[in-house]
């Protein structure tokens, strides 16, 4: 009988590990490879996928906004009705925090002073409506990218 529990135990963690594995094909490398449908740096966050989209053309820090656009692994889009948000913007030795708030479909929105440099990085947090806070690091205007 213990054999046999062993083995259903051992049956059910394959197929829970099993399960999990796209999980990992959406490394920052993976989607570095992706065309982000609006033109932005696509991440994964949790169970979905954010796409930042910046101001690229100022080298001076300036009122800039930014755009950040939610949708699931598959690409549909996701609500942000009654979500929260924030981004923080690491450029130059400048640092700045912009507030995100829904902007239509599955869009937050906000702006900021900063420069769009290539070392400029950004990490959001997102929170849905009933859900856990969501967050993701870009490097939105790296040569890579």
């Amino acid at each position: 009988m213990h054999q046999i529990k062993t083995l259903i135990l051992a049956a059910a963690t394959s197929a829970c590990m099993l399960a999990s594995q796209p999980l990992l094909a959406h490394s920052d490398e993976h989607l570095d490879t992706q065309k982000a449908p609006n033109g932005g740096q696509l991440r994964q966050a949790g169970p979905y996928h954010f796409e930042l989209v910046v101001a690229g053309d100022g080298k001076e820090a300036r009122d800039s906004a930014l755009v950040v656009h939610v949708t699931d692994h598959a690409g549909a889009k996701v609500a942000t009705a009654g979500a929260t948000g924030t981004a923080t913007i690491l450029a130059g030795k400048n640092k700045t925090t912009a507030t995100l708030t829904p902007d239509g479909d599955n869009r937050m929105k906000g702006s900021a002073k900063y420069a769009s440099t290539p070392d400029m990085k950004v990490v959001v947090s997102i929170t849905l409506a009933g859900k856990a806070a969501e967050q993701a690091r870009f490097t939105p205007l790296a040569a890579s990218h």
